[in-house]
């Protein structure tokens, strides 16, 4: 009985350790990140790192957020520790995280440094393309400890990404204008995720080569390229006017076949996990596109 009893106390006592032991990945930006056990107290630094914790199992555990981060439903409940400008350190010192996440794209490289100075494990998540959004809620779930609700979030998305691709990336392509801003005229290149879910689509970007991740661009650039589709995100902002601009060049093949397509912008730039439902929606756009090209 008394070797039985000390067999069982080991295998507690492996299995205990085996939970609680360091975990460590690598993150978007190359860094190795190491946590002693599951985090449990996480901060979000943008609204696309909520949803990716959300996704990873981790939900229960986001005890800050930036502003925006609306999605899901519970995520409007978290306290906020800042904005995309002003991050309220003393906020997040007083919330005791053991995990921050942040974004390069967003956070300023001032509020990444001070971040990192606490001394708490910093994962870096920058997806650039729809397949690393699943990468970054494997990865997390890791760290979180929830590696079973991560796999399966991770791969039902994979699987998705996939039927995507297989049923639209190899259609005959669809020239594409993305046009996240009109005065001045703004657009993404080919690092932005919503530039991958055009290339999923079967489209291409007219400006994806560009250096610039979110460049400014001339109207007589956009004219010369003549894009197939032009593409926004839907303006709440009467005094701008988003996709009427293009209205008055009715020569060009964007607007002779009626292709100034309205997209939630949300869905296709916010890198997380419901930029597959962008990617969807999108690839209907672009096939509507192909049918207006006529006989």
């Amino acid at each position: 009985m008394r070797a039985a009893a000390a067999l069982l106390s080991l295998l507690l006592a492996l299995a205990a350790g085996s939970s609680t032991a360091a975990v460590s990945v690598v993150d978007d930006a190359g860094r190795r990140v190491t946590v002693q056990q599951p985090a449990r107290r996480v901060i979000s630094m943008a609204p696309h790192a909520t949803e990716l914790l959300f996704a990873a199992g981790g939900g229960e555990r986001v005890v800050g957020v930036m502003n925006y981060s609306d999605y899901p439903e519970a995520a409007r409940k978290i306290p906020l520790v800042g904005s995309n400008s002003v991050i309220d350190m003393e906020r997040v010192l007083a919330l005791k995280p053991d995990l921050i996440v942040v974004w390069h794209t967003g956070n300023t490289a001032r509020q990444i440094a001070q971040i990192e100075s606490l001394g708490v494990p910093v994962f870096h998540s920058e997806p650039r393309r729809l397949g690393q959004v699943a990468d970054d809620i494997e990865r997390l779930g890791q760290l979180l400890g929830a590696q079973p609700v991560a796999s399966r979030a991770a791969g039902a998305l994979r699987t998705r990404l996939a039927e995507l691709e297989s049923r639209y990336a190899k259609r005959p392509p669809v020239t594409v204008f993305y046009q996240i801003w009109d005065q001045p005229l703004y657009t993404l290149n080919d690092a932005q995720i919503a530039s991958d879910a055009i290339r999923a689509c079967g489209g291409r970007n007219v400006f994806g080569a560009l250096k610039v991740v979110a460049p400014e661009v001339s109207l007589e650039a956009v004219l010369a390229a003549d894009p197939e589709a032009i593409m926004a995100g839907k303006r709440h902002d009467p005094a701008n006017p988003g996709l009427k601009l293009w209205e008055p060049y009715r020569t060009m093949t964007a607007v002779k076949r009626g292709n100034l397509l309205t997209v939630n912008g949300e869905l296709l730039t916010r890198p997380g996990p419901r930029a597959i439902d962008g990617a969807a929606q999108l690839c209907e756009m672009l096939e509507g596109v192909r049918q207006r090209r006529g006989p």
